[in-house]
């Protein structure tokens, strides 16, 4: 941007290229801590990384007596009633406080919030709606965001639609509500969502759809020191590798009205890390510090 553009939301000038993009406010002359997701991130394609990773989840949810705090492109705050959330878009990058960056005589962004911005912390990636944090293996990328965190191995041509990304590896974490999961435990949201993980990771044009599955696991666990449930599948693709996905819920740490849904998705093949990474990764999961109260609410 030059000093003669005028203010703005444009591509934030740091994204790193992993994980969902969001838009940072120009002022006019410099660029501000206002982040937001970009209306059409929401319509986007998902990226294949062969874990369902679904960039652009957009929807900030206020558990609190059921009610939905959406935006609406302007970026003004509206309520719904509805159980399930439906994403929205120009939602900004989180529920702070009162007025923007400091700094006298900046533009602001109209009717925006402060975003709360993800913790920094070395070997890990932080969901800071959901409460938890990733670790990063070694070699693999990860990406920190207001709502939803993701660590991935780095992209290759879809087997069976070379227009597509695939990920050997990957790993996402989001707010249940988010990917539109309504079942209230984790044993219910686990099973409901293993197969829409396995679709959006394996099946359609990237794979050449998915043949057949077995279930490896479907058992009760303890992450980040909750009570979830974790269901894992083999999947068999009808072209390229086949794969393994996973689906693990638990209750946020923060919050536990609310439910996090952990997607795991890797390759079977030499390329691929091996599934005992996905235990790892599991087992590693942690409850984030300086989060908040993961609640989407601010006092």
């Amino acid at each position: 941007m030059t000093e003669m553009s005028p203010p703005g939301w444009h591509t934030d000038p740091g994204y790193t290229g992993t994980g969902p993009v969001q838009e940072r406010w120009w002022d006019g002359s410099q660029w501000t801590d206002q982040l937001r997701m970009p209306p059409a991130a929401v319509r986007r394609r998902r990226i294949r990384i062969g874990v369902g990773v679904t960039a652009g989840v957009v929807v900030l949810a206020a558990i609190a007596g059921g009610v939905l705090m959406l935006t609406d492109d302007s970026g003004r705050t509206k309520n719904t009633s509805s159980d399930a959330a439906s994403p929205a878009p120009g939602l900004p990058g989180g529920q702070g406080g009162q007025g923007g960056p400091g700094g006298g005589g900046r533009s602001q962004a109209p009717d925006q919030q402060q975003p709360q911005q993800p913790p920094s912390e070395d070997g890990y990636v932080t969901d800071v709606m959901s409460g938890v944090s990733l670790p990063v293996p070694d070699g693999w990328k990860g990406q920190s965001a207001t709502i939803g965190a993701s660590v991935s191995t780095g992209t290759y041509t879809c087997p069976a639609d070379t227009s597509q990304k695939c990920e050997r590896g990957g790993v996402f974490a989001a707010p249940a509500q988010a990917l539109k999961i309504t079942a209230r435990t984790a044993e219910a949201a686990a099973k409901a969502d293993i197969a829409v993980n396995a679709k959006e990771s394996y099946g359609g044009k990237a794979y050449g759809a998915i043949s057949s599955h077995q279930e490896l696991k479907s058992e009760p666990v303890t992450v980040a020191g909750q009570k979830g449930y974790l269901v894992r599948w083999k999947v068999v693709t009808k072209k390229g590798d086949d794969g393994y996905v996973q689906s693990l819920v638990l209750p946020s740490p923060h919050s536990a009205e609310m439910l996090v849904v952990v997607r795991s998705g890797f390759d079977i093949s030499s390329k691929a890390p091996a599934l005992s990474v996905m235990d790892e990764i599991t087992k590693g999961i942690k409850a984030a510090s300086g989060t908040g109260s993961g609640s989407g609410q601010t006092a």
